[in-house]
């Protein structure tokens, strides 16, 4: 590979972990770049005359991460708890498909879990933009997610999963495809403004491209704390959830990285491990009233803390660490850990105004 092709290799890796960072923050506008960017990663490397080894499973797990990101957004941002509820199955419902996939490589999971969540998310932030989310009935989520799941979804899995038809190769051989996919996007625009916009009832602000604020009650990092102080502990569904969630993304991850040579099993029990020592560690911190106002510094100290249990662990066990591959478990694992312990509280707060003071 030469210089300028592993430059823009490094670069868009970097921008797919970078890039999500945003998604909290301006969901909407990251999560369309961050989809954008999924889309033409591998034409960018094949015009530099690289085309990476094992792309299927690098490009899963960049998914996973992003979309990872966004799910802990939905516990920051999101009030409707109904669409709250829907999102967090489809999540974690294509989270596990996923990991069979890489596990079996059979194209046909993908289908049977198909990502509907990454449009779900999408179709949220855009009504959110204009209208209140906890207006809408549960009927309607769940329409807005099985119309997704069956027409969107399950063609766009089956063209680029199963069949592995690329868009702009297809495009590039066949031009009519063009034609026929603006064709498509201009009678969904008539067919919106004909049919659907005259249906819809006035709008309840302007575009807002940033979530509704926090709560001012646990809008601050010791109120969070705070809260997981009193309501939250060690053994609880918050930790399964935490334990659960990462172990499905490291067992993922593992599937791309070269250099790993443990077993699923093994690895999944290292991260349930870590995830719950991580718990009781820092709800000692809470109990205590320690609070890390930035978000980064909490990541950081988090990390160390976690590269220090993993060179306790390893020399109690009479191990080696395993380099770079335990050091990117560890920063995933904190990273996840470090959010959905600030925005979990807050979500919390939200579902149970009445006894949700911090």
């Amino acid at each position: 590979m030469s210089a300028g092709a592993t430059l823009v290799f490094l670069a868009v890796v970097a921008a797919r972990f970078l890039l999500p960072l945003a998604i909290p923050y301006v969901p909407l506008p990251a999560v369309i770049a961050c989809l954008v960017l999924d889309g033409v990663d591998q034409t960018i490397f094949q015009s530099f005359g690289y085309d990476p080894p094992g792309y299927q499973s690098y490009d899963k797990a960049m998914d996973v991460y992003y979309l990872a990101i966004a799910y802990l957004s939905t516990l920051r941002n999101w009030t409707s708890e109904t669409a709250f509820t829907i999102s967090r199955f489809l999540f974690f419902y294509r989270l596990a498909g996923a990991l069979l996939f890489e596990l079996t490589q059979a194209r046909w999971l993908l289908l049977v879990f198909p990502n509907v969540f990454e449009y779900f998310f999408i179709a949220y932030e855009t009504i959110r933009s204009r209208w209140s989310p906890v207006t809408l009935l549960t009927t309607w989520w769940l329409s807005i997610a099985g119309v997704i799941w069956v027409v969107v979804k399950l063609p766009q899995e089956w063209w680029l999963h199963v069949a592995q038809l690329d868009l702009t190769d297809q495009i590039a051989e066949h031009r009519w495809i063009l034609g026929l996919i603006v064709a498509l996007l201009a009678g969904l625009a008539v067919t919106f403004q004909r049919l659907v916009r005259p249906r819809l009832r006035p709008t309840d602000w302007d575009w807002r491209i940033r979530p509704e604020p926090l709560p001012h009650e646990i809008d601050e990092p010791h109120e969070q704390s705070a809260w997981r102080s009193r309501h939250d502990a060690v053994w609880s569904w918050n930790t399964l959830e935490k334990a659960l969630l990462l172990g499905l993304i490291c067992c993922i991850f593992a599937q791309m990285l070269p250099d790993f040579t443990g077993s699923t099993t093994e690895l999944f029990i290292g991260v349930a491990v870590t995830v719950v020592l991580n718990a009781a560690i820092s709800l000692a911190v809470a109990r205590r009233s320690w609070t890390i106002r930035s978000t980064a510094l909490a990541f950081a100290a988090r990390l160390l803390l976690n590269i220090i249990l993993a060179s306790v662990g390893d020399w109690l066990l009479g191990r080696q660490m395993d380099g770079y591959d335990t050091l990117f478990f560890l920063t995933m694992i904190s990273l996840i850990t470090t959010l959905h312990d600030r925005w979990r509280p807050v979500h919390e707060f939200r579902t149970r105004p009445a006894t949700g003071t911090p």
